[in-house]
């Protein structure tokens, strides 16, 4: 059985993966990439990972290398995605695939012609609730579907770099990702609106104005839409990741706060017993043996230095160990990933273009075919 020789770049949420990938039995934990070298050592002392790199560009130079597995800020997704492409190696990114319509197209492009998987690393489309509505509806208890509906809602104050004042829907794919993915559809086009005003300092990085934006998306060759609806500052609002689906026999609804159970709505029933709370089940069995602890458990720092992104959205729903499962069993079987190029591409895009059509005053646009 071969091992696919992993490296992982950035370390802040992409040490989260290490144990994983050093557990499961299609991968190598290889190298890891950090430009602090305080940190990269300290990382790699503490895993026994022996190859270290500061520097992106040697490392994927670097022929043992077979997948690299991106966890850098935003801005540089594409650029390194496109780097690793095109140097031969299979890519896995965390979210999103990139900041603009023509380097979500580029991407596609450099999968397609290099013969090497590409998968975005969306942890919604691998969250136990995900999971357990996409088994409710291929069970047939759904039955037909109507639409969905999702949101992510999240108090990005005091975070880094680049997100303060990111317009909401450049960061929209851990809500378009189930809505489209669901079904497997592909968003044909969207429309935005705008809604509220953040504060003038936050505006000015982006000339964004807007503390929400809400989109309806059509979906190609289907009778379905949905919507979403992003805020990221100036919104009182715990954290939530939603994701809601109604059909014509059951509908489930996610709980207004975190921690509470799901809420499945059954059809025909008297009025008072239509709505029932539900505990989520695990889905670690889906999971090779080795790895299915991963799936409730904070993997590389369980107390202070757990990353924010894995406190405040709790744990991702334990989708890390199906996220490196997929893409090395995708690799395996010579198979696409889900969600492969084209696909990222299209949630991606749904995001970038539903910020211009708010800006727009909610005008419809395109999503290109990828």
């Amino acid at each position: 059985m071969k091992k696919y020789n992993v490296a992982i770049v950035g370390l802040g949420f992409g040490a989260e993966f290490i144990p994983i990938y050093l557990k499961h039995p299609l991968a190598n934990m290889y190298a890891i990439c950090q430009r602090n070298e305080d940190k990269l050592n300290s990382i790699g002392d503490a895993y026994g990972i022996e190859t270290r790199y500061t520097d992106f560009e040697k490392l994927i130079q670097d022929p043992n290398v077979d997948v690299v597995h991106i966890n850098s800020p935003i801005h540089l997704h594409a650029e390194q995605t496109l780097k690793a492409l095109n140097a031969g190696k299979h890519v896995a990114c965390t979210v999103p695939m990139a900041t603009t319509v023509e380097e979500c197209k580029a991407i596609v492009e450099a999968s397609k012609r290099m013969g090497k998987k590409y998968m975005m690393m969306e942890t919604v489309v691998y969250a136990r609730e995900f999971l357990y509505i996409k088994e409710l509806y291929e069970k047939g208890e759904l039955g037909k579907i109507q639409f969905l509906k999702a949101s992510h809602q999240q108090d990005m104050d005091g975070w880094p770099d680049y997100w303060p004042g990111l317009p909401p829907m450049h960061y929209a794919t851990h809500c378009v990702g189930p809505v489209a993915g669901l079904l497997r559809l592909e968003a044909e086009y969207v429309s935005c609106f705008g809604s509220g005003t953040i504060r003038e300092e936050l505006i000015q990085h982006y000339n964004s104005p807007f503390a929400v934006e809400s989109a309806h998306i059509k979906f190609r060759d289907s009778d379905l839409s949905a919507m979403v609806y992003r805020s990221l500052f100036d919104v009182a609002r715990q954290y939530r990741e939603s994701f809601e689906v109604y059909g014509s026999k059951k509908s489930v609804e996610w709980p207004l706060i975190e921690g509470e159970e799901l809420v499945v709505h059954t059809a025909k029933k008297p009025e008072p017993e239509i709505p029932s709370k539900v505990p989520t089940p695990d889905f670690a069995h889906y999971l090779p043996e080795e790895i299915q602890r991963f799936t409730t458990k904070g993997v590389y720092d369980e107390d202070e230095n757990t990353h924010l992104s894995f406190t405040q959205g709790g744990g991702h729903g334990g989708s890390h160990p199906h996220l490196v499962n997929e893409f090395l069993q995708a690799l395996a079987a010579d198979r696409d990933p889900f969600p492969n190029a084209p696909q990222s591409a299209n949630w991606t895009s749904v995001g970038i273009l539903a910020h211009e059509s708010a800006l727009q005053g909610g005008k419809i646009i395109e999503i290109p075919k990828f």
